[in-house]
């Protein structure tokens, strides 16, 4: 069995730190797509009024502070329902505009 140098224990290290955050990246897109869409007749989503078109083009769930979809796509997270997603172009009672 051949022992690793410190040096190779340290780039073999770097790699996967490096790794992790990219690996993030790919996986939170991933998980997007498998989140359920929210229900506009679920109890939370009645409360807050959610409806999947907007009535109004400036206050859609993309411009949202709480939606962490990614930009341009249809359906994302939000922090109001977690483990759903919501439509890109939804709203709800809870609507903030994006900082930043």
């Amino acid at each position: 069995m051949k022992t690793m140098t410190r040096r190779q224990a340290l780039k073999l290290a770097g790699g996967v730190t490096a790794a992790i955050p990219l690996a993030m990246l790919v996986r939170r897109g991933a998980l997007a797509d498998e989140l359920a869409q929210v229900d506009p007749e679920e109890t939370t989503a009645k409360a807050l009024g959610y409806v999947h078109a907007s009535p109004n083009p400036e206050q859609q769930c993309k411009n949202c502070q709480l939606y962490t979809g990614e930009d341009g796509a249809e359906w994302g997270p939000c922090a109001i329902f977690p483990g759903k997603a919501v439509n890109a172009e939804g709203w709800c009672k809870s609507w903030i505009t994006r900082t930043g």
